[in-house]
C-alpha cells in the first residue's frame, strides 16, 4: 500500500510474517527486539499490539514458540523462537517469494521497456555511451566555432 502522504511504500501486514520467521530462524529475540529488527527492514508502522498479536496467533499454529526470560534486570520478558513447523514454513514461503520475484523481473523488465518507449530520457545508457556522446557534442561545437570564424 502507498501511503498518499509521503509516498512512502508501506508494507502489507501478511508480509511481515516471512521476515519474523526468518529473524526467529536466527536467534530468539523478545517482542521488542523483534520489532527494532522489522523496523530496520523496512515495516516502520508496524503497531506493537498488532505484533503481539501476531506472535501469539503463530504461537497456536505451533510456528514459534516462547518461554519466560527472568535473566537481567526488569520484569520478565517473552522470547521468542522458531518451531521445527515454522521452518518448514518458512522455507516453503521462501520458495513461493522466488516464484514472485522472477514474475517481479519479468515486470519490470517490461515496465522500463515501455518506459524506454515513451519515454526517451528514461533510456540508461553505459558509461562508454555517455563519453562518446559528450565528444562528438564537443566535436560539433568546435566545427561549429570553426565555421564562424
Amino acid at each position: 500500500m502507498v501511503n498518499q502522504d509521503n509516498q512512502s511504500v508501506n508494507p502489507s501486514k501478511n508480509f511481515v510474517l516471512p521476515f519474523i520467521l526468518l529473524l526467529l530462524s536466527r536467534v530468539s529475540l523478545h517482542g521488542y527486539e523483534l520489532s527494532q529488527k522489522l523496523e530496520s527492514f523496512g515495516f516502520k508502522t508496524l503497531d506493537q499490539g498488532n505484533l503481539y498479536r501476531m506472535l501469539r496467533q503463530l504461537e497456536k499454529e505451533d510456528l514459534v514458540s516462547s518461554e519466560w526470560d527472568t535473566t537481567g534486570a526488569g520484569p520478565a520478558k517473552r522470547r521468542y523462537s522458531i518451531t521445527k513447523a515454522g521452518i518448514t514454513y518458512l522455507k516453503g514461503y521462501a520458495n513461493q517469494l522466488e516464484t514472485y520475484q522472477s514474475l517481479l523481473d519479468q515486470f519490470f523488465k517490461m515496465y522500463t521497456s515501455v518506459l524506454e518507449l515513451y519515454i526517451p530520457s528514461f533510456q540508461k545508457k553505459d558509461a562508454i555511451e555517455k563519453v562518446n556522446n559528450r565528444k562528438r557534442r564537443k566535436d560539433d561545437g568546435a566545427e561549429e566555432d570553426r565555421s564562424d570564424s
